[in-house]
């Protein structure tokens, strides 16, 4: 059976029920969906850098550490000692912890009358009791490189526990228990939570609040936006209803898959409640447009004009997100690309069939924008088409310019991976790891392997030599390996802190510390492999950049048939992220415009008036690099996307711009007729789309994360840009090209 427009009205019961079910299914899934802010673990499993990292931390008992810090005028006293074992006593059991270090358990190599003394640097059966056995553990702990800076500062007012969670440890909820059992002891201390696993709970919460507070915030303004432009409850509630079932049917989607909710899937909501509402504005737009009192005959007519064109905005803006998934390297970026044009269909579905029924359920009392009809919008847009069908070369100029000055800022755009300054410079979060990085060197993991028969002479020699190349980087603030144990068993030995020339002085100071627990995360159980661990305290690309460059020049002489060194840790993971970056803005970018083109190209069935429809969205990339570039906006996981994303949604205006005119053409309204009709009909409900959207994304600006805030102020910027241009910059071309045509036609004929 061929469809037909009226199949709506007479079918609209068992549309609605069909949407009511769904909605019901998806509620139901939507409770099983699960929180994974960490965008490390959504480098793909084949990366080398990440299967790597992810080895070491398997083998070698975790690659997150927990730092919990204690501030306090003096960290060597009595309640402070006390505290460091009620913290360790309190959490040691709680699944997921792996090894803790503090200064209460921390292995101490030193020498004694009877020559070698191996234990622990404060003994758990006699601690110090006295002011004088806490002067001595003070000045014989801060005179130990291997202490000092480690695992208390210099200045003795902060000490750290290193927590090392299991590999497999679920890293939020074992960090949340660890900060609510502390929390939970009131300890004098000052306490800081730092590392990796907090940091990813700490986006986590802010996550969980975003989807919390800021969805319905987007939704009150979009919803006085509506009011604004409609001045009725069917114009705004139909729209709201569009977006609420676009989302629901979404989550509910990821829900029945078991997809895990990204940092960056977390702004889907917004995304589609600014995006989602677009087609169902186009949609009684013209359906209160239409001069008909017949509910069913009116739905049929602006059925057959609008369908088309809400389809093919719809197709271009999934373009936009479809290209994540096949342009970028990171997992959660593909599966936002996916689920937010899942999304975008399930609006059309609803904007297309169960609106059109609802509208149809109440006869129009006219036109459902009077105060706009006949108000400010209608002039501004009456003098917008005059001014461009008097003075279109003015028009094309002014946007030219635009175009320049934003080229040279598009060159100033700089790159930025530090998760620390994704938190605003107040958040507890941002502030504690910037103190451990002034005190403690940072909290940012290096690992160099070492491959070979590492009781070896020549090989223990070279990961303590490694060691100390390592130390050349003014970055690189701490090593530790099995090296360093078997020199510092040298030097209590009174033999110097080198490493022995024969393996059998090795094999014995090795008998000392076989069964130590620090082993474990040191070296493997056959002895065929060790790890270096070092901190480095920069988050910064270039200095990430330098240092493994530094090192894998080293290896590269280093590495024979008797050793083989490789390293991995967060400069790697950095690296690998930024290199990530841009080839996902390069990539996602070619195949969202290839994508857009074609379609504006069989939409139009114009090869010409396709790439003039484009001409906005390039206009747009600009202005959107150029803002980057000129206000210090870096490219980061958030604004990568921004870019395809100005393609997929911004070439909808062009679409309904160019679609109008050229019906408005074929209707015999005139090349300058032809311009006021598009501009004052689908130009309305531009405007009306332009500002609901950016209206919902200038919401993201109360985000806690600030590459999201970033994100809605670019998205933002780039739905005034496009909008404006469509309405603008496109008119004016598409009047040079009819004027020029004209030309060439008067001269064939001639």
């Amino acid at each position: 059976m061929k469809f037909k427009p009226a199949h709506i009205m007479k079918y609209r019961r068992w549309i609605v029920l069909t949407a009511v079910l769904f909605s019901l299914v998806s509620a139901w899934f939507i409770p099983r969906l699960t929180l994974n802010p960490d965008v490390f673990s959504n480098l793909p499993e084949d990366d080398e850098v990440a299967a790597f990292f992810n080895r070491v931390g398997e083998e070698y008992g975790g690659n997150y550490n927990c730092i919990i810090g204690l501030e306090t005028r003096d960290v060597f006293t009595r309640e402070t000692l006390h505290e460091i074992i009620a913290i360790q006593d309190s959490i040691r059991y709680l699944d997921g912890v792996g090894h803790i270090t503090s200064l209460a358990n921390v292995l101490d190599i030193r020498s004694s009358e009877w020559g070698i003394e191996i234990g622990k640097l404060v003994d758990e059966y006699a601690p110090p009791s006295t002011e004088e056995e806490f002067r001595r553990l003070r000045e014989y702990t801060l005179s130990k490189d291997i202490y000092r800076g480690r695992l208390v500062s210099e200045d003795g007012s902060i000490t750290i526990l290193v927590v090392r969670l299991q590999n497999d440890a679920p890293k939020i909820k074992v960090a949340n228990q660890i900060r609510e059992e502390i929390r939970s002891m009131h300890l004098k201390s000052k306490v800081h939570f730092g590392g990796q696993p907090f940091i990813i709970a700490a986006f986590g919460n802010s996550i969980s609040r975003d989807l919390i507070y800021l969805g319905p915030l987007a939704l009150i303004l979009i919803l006085l936006v509506l009011y604004l432009g409609f001045r009725n409850a069917r114009g705004v509630l139909l729209p709201v209803l569009t977006v609420l079932l676009s989302i629901l049917w979404t989550f509910g989607a990821m829900g029945i898959l078991n997809i895990e909710i990204s940092i960056i899937s977390s702004v889907i909501p917004i995304l589609l409640i600014a995006v989602g509402s677009a087609y169902t504005i186009h949609v009684l737009n013209r359906i209160n447009e239409t001069p008909e009192a017949d509910a069913e005959k009116r739905l049929e007519q602006a059925w057959k004009y609008i369908a088309v064109p809400v389809i093919f905005t719809a197709i271009t803006t999934m373009f936009g997100f479809i290209s994540f998934i096949f342009g970028s390297y990171l997992h959660m970026i593909k599966i936002f690309g996916l689920f937010t044009s899942a999304g975008i269909f399930f609006a059309l579905l609803v904007s297309l069939f169960l609106i059109p029924g609802l509208a149809g359920l109440k006869k129009s009392s006219g036109t459902a924008i009077p105060a706009i009809s006949n108000g400010l919008l209608t002039s501004l847009l009456k003098k917008t088409s005059h001014l461009i069908i008097h003075h279109p070369r003015r028009v094309i100029l002014f946007w030219g310019t635009l175009i320049l000055l934003f080229v040279i800022g598009a060159f100033q755009i700089q790159r930025k991976a530090d998760f620390i300054e994704y938190f605003r410079k107040n958040d507890p979060n941002r502030v504690t790891e910037n103190i451990l990085k002034e005190k403690m060197g940072g909290s940012f993991p290096v690992y160099i392997s070492i491959k070979g028969d590492i009781l070896d002479p020549d090989v223990m020699q070279a990961i303590y030599e490694t060691q100390q190349v390592m130390k050349e980087d003014p970055n690189l603030v701490y090593t530790q390996s099995v090296a360093d144990l078997v020199a510092t068993m040298n030097e209590a030995m009174g033999e110097g802190k080198r490493i022995p020339g024969q393996r059998d002085r090795i094999e014995n100071l090795w008998f000392l510390i076989e069964g130590q627990e620090i082993l474990e995360q040191l070296i493997s159980e056959d002895k065929k492999e060790a790890i270096i661990q070092g901190i480095f305290n920069s988050s910064e690309i270039n200095d990430s950049k330098r240092f493994t460059d530094f090192m894998e020049s080293y290896f590269n002489s280093m590495n024979s048939s008797k050793m083989e060194f490789k390293l991995t840790g967060y400069p790697s993971l950095i690296i690998r992220l930024d290199e990530s970056l841009v080839n996902s803005q390069i990539k996602s970018l070619a195949i969202a415009l290839m994508l857009v083109l074609l379609a504006v190209i069989l939409l139009q069935r114009s090869l010409l008036k396709g790439i003039l429809s484009v001409f906005p969205i390039i206009t747009t990339l600009v202005i959107l690099f150029g803002c980057m570039g000129w206000f210090g906006i870096p490219l980061d996981i958030a604004t990568v996307l921004v870019g395809s994303i100005s393609i997929g949604i911004g070439i909808d205006y062009a679409i309904h711009i160019s679609n109008h005119f050229s019906h408005a053409m074929r209707n015999g309204y005139g090349l300058t007729g032809a311009i006021e009709h598009s501009l004052t009909i689908s130009g309305r409900a531009i405007v009306i789309n332009m500002f609901s959207v950016t209206a919902g994304f200038l919401v993201l600006l109360f985000s806690s994360l600030i590459p999201l805030a970033r994100f809605g102020i670019l998205v933002g910027i780039t739905m005034l840009a496009s909008g404006s241009a469509a309405l603008t910059l496109l008119p004016a071309l598409l009047l040079a090209n009819h004027k020029l045509g004209e030309k060439f036609r008067q001269k064939n004929n001639k």
